[in-house]
């Protein structure tokens, strides 16, 4: 319940700041002009702070918001509806609330470690050079072929054996594939789709490479899933993406990698008991 109010009232808060920058966008001139600071205001004798409303700004601002003086005001009318809440909250003893407690601690938590990762980010920028090494460190790995790829998995080499004894006597691939114990593909024929060898445990991706188009493994190859019959429909060649394609996904990717190094190096570090 006190969940659902927390959200309910956030939630309120950028329905109407948003609602304001929404009508002061289409009010504001061509050219810009610096909207005037807001007046110092208290509730109950409590001064809500500039800070708050420029924190406020500043976020709306970083979307492409337009800074006008109304859209301040009504910013600034929003914090004092919440901090009359707030007030109100705490007065009917809200604050004391071992469940609201819990949320607020994470919520703190929260923020503190948002702005650590943010700084942290910032000290430590992902380099064009360590992109482009990891770049071409993921392009040659991949290959620039895809194969398209039927597989019977079934849970004994005998009964792959009898598999393949049954296909040399002419029976359908697509038939027997309903035995396979993969639900993924035995509906389907045993198709696997196109994929690249790496989309595949070494086994599999050994003995697919090794098949001529249309034909299929005459050895059970096993895998830690069981046995397979392999069958090879088509191979294409690839193209692999250019390095400005993916230069922002490679961004996020080695971030999120030096993240998680800080994160590993702040835990061992901590006395954990």
């Amino acid at each position: 319940m006190f969940s659902h109010s927390i959200r309910l009232l956030a939630a309120i808060s950028l329905c109407v700041s948003a609602q304001a920058w929404a009508q002061s966008a289409e009010k504001q001139p061509a050219e810009k002009k610096s909207a005037r600071p807001v007046k110092a205001v208290t509730v109950n004798g409590k001064p809500i702070p500039r800070s708050r409303v420029e924190f406020i700004v500043k976020q709306r601002t970083a979307q492409g918001q337009p800074d006008t003086e109304q859209a301040r005001q009504s910013i600034l009318d929003n914090l004092i509806t919440q901090e009359a809440v707030a007030q109100e909250a705490e007065r009917r003893g809200y604050g004391k609330n071992a469940e609201v407690r819990t949320q607020l601690e994470l919520l703190r938590q929260q923020i503190l470690v948002q702005a650590m990762v943010q700084d942290h980010l910032k000290a430590h920028p992902v380099k064009d050079e360590e992109m482009l090494a990891e770049y071409n460190k993921l392009k040659a790995s991949r290959s620039d072929k895809e194969y398209q790829a039927r597989h019977i998995l079934v849970d004994k080499d005998t009964e792959a054996n009898e598999i393949i004894a049954q296909l040399k006597k002419g029976a359908k691939f697509e038939d027997l594939a309903k035995q396979s114990k993969d639900p993924g593909s035995k509906d389907k024929g045993g198709d696997l789709d196109w994929n690249s060898p790496q989309g595949f445990v070494k086994p599999f991706s050994d003995a697919l490479t090794k098949l001529e188009k249309g034909k299929y493994t005459e050895t059970p190859v096993q895998t830690q899933f069981g046995w397979h019959v392999i069958q090879l429909d088509d191979v294409r060649t690839t193209q692999f993406p250019s390095f400005e394609t993916v230069k922002q996904q490679m961004v996020s990717r080695m971030q999120e990698q030096e993240v998680q190094k800080l994160v590993r190096e702040v835990r061992a570090k901590a006395k954990i008991e």
